[in-house]
């Protein structure tokens, strides 16, 4: 698994968390997250740039790294390797995070299962460019 990194597919799969976060938190549970996570609509509008600049980079990070394991094993295990990433890695340590700060199992759901599907979709779009 010597593959050299698809940095066009890394850039897409990147981009595809975009995509996924705003179908997820606007017209998916833009209601259910807001009151979940405790924020106001005025808490909602400042700071964009910072967050979408800053979330576009670790998206970034996270495609890479995920490209890095994919290697050239295809889509089939892009896909499954997605999956895995977002439900054992991502969501599992969320919990636990979740945990501790007594967050909402509601926020929870919400924020883990948008990982998970998110790191499917950048596991497919890996697979298949890689």
């Amino acid at each position: 698994m010597d593959a050299p990194l698809n940095w066009l597919a890394v850039l897409l799969a990147a981009a595809s968390t975009f995509v996924i976060g705003g179908l997820w938190y606007s017209l998916l549970f833009a209601g259910p997250w807001q009151r979940a996570a405790g924020l106001s609509d005025e808490q909602l509008t400042t700071g964009s740039a910072r967050i979408f600049i800053g979330s576009f980079l670790l998206a970034l990070v996270m495609a890479a790294s995920l490209a890095a394991f994919i290697g050239d094993a295809g889509f089939v295990f892009g896909v499954f390797a997605g999956a895995a990433a977002g439900l054992t890695f991502v969501a599992a340590a969320v919990g636990v995070t979740y945990l501790f700060e007594r967050r909402s199992l509601r926020l929870f759901a919400i924020n883990a299962s948008f990982s998970v599907l998110s790191f499917t979709v950048m596991g497919a779009i890996i697979g298949a460019l890689q």
